[in-house]
């Protein structure tokens, strides 16, 4: 299974915000930065997140994005479950009658995909940040 970037992005946005001290705020342009991306695809990924409740947001001087959870709240499998537009196996703008039948394939794609999500069900963000003095080190060398 290969996930979009779409969702690696939402992954990775997460824990860099883990990173941040307690109370440090970052941004769409500090995180599009740190992971040398477009600022728009990374606003879209954090709107996202926020609308999942996942990051809080707040506008003005002051403002910035964080983390509304622990790392240690946040599931891996629920995370990319709802970041991901197509967990299906296949492609869904395909039509079935423009294909061999593929009921049985569907069934071993959707057990595979199934089985994934099962094993990303088992960590945290907080089991992504197990080195996370490297991951900070990382981060905060790529700013400077």
């Amino acid at each position: 299974m290969k996930i979009t970037t779409y969702t690696d992005f939402g992954i990775r946005t997460l824990m860099y915000l883990s990173t941040l001290p307690k109370g440090q705020r970052s941004s769409s342009a500090e995180v599009a930065e740190v992971y040398q991306a477009s600022r728009n695809h990374i606003a879209k990924v954090i709107a996202h997140l926020s609308s999942l409740n996942y990051i809080e947001s707040s506008r003005g001087k002051n403002g910035g994005i964080w983390l509304a959870k622990s790392a240690s709240e946040i599931n891996i499998g629920q995370l990319v479950r709802a970041l991901e537009n197509n967990l299906k196996g296949f492609d869904n703008n395909t039509q079935d009658s423009e294909l061999v039948p593929t009921y049985q394939l569907k069934n071993v794609l959707q057990t595979g995909i199934e089985a994934f999500l099962i094993t990303l069900d088992q960590y945290s963000l907080a089991d992504l940040l197990d080195e996370q003095h490297e991951f900070e080190s990382l981060c905060y060398m790529k700013q400077a």
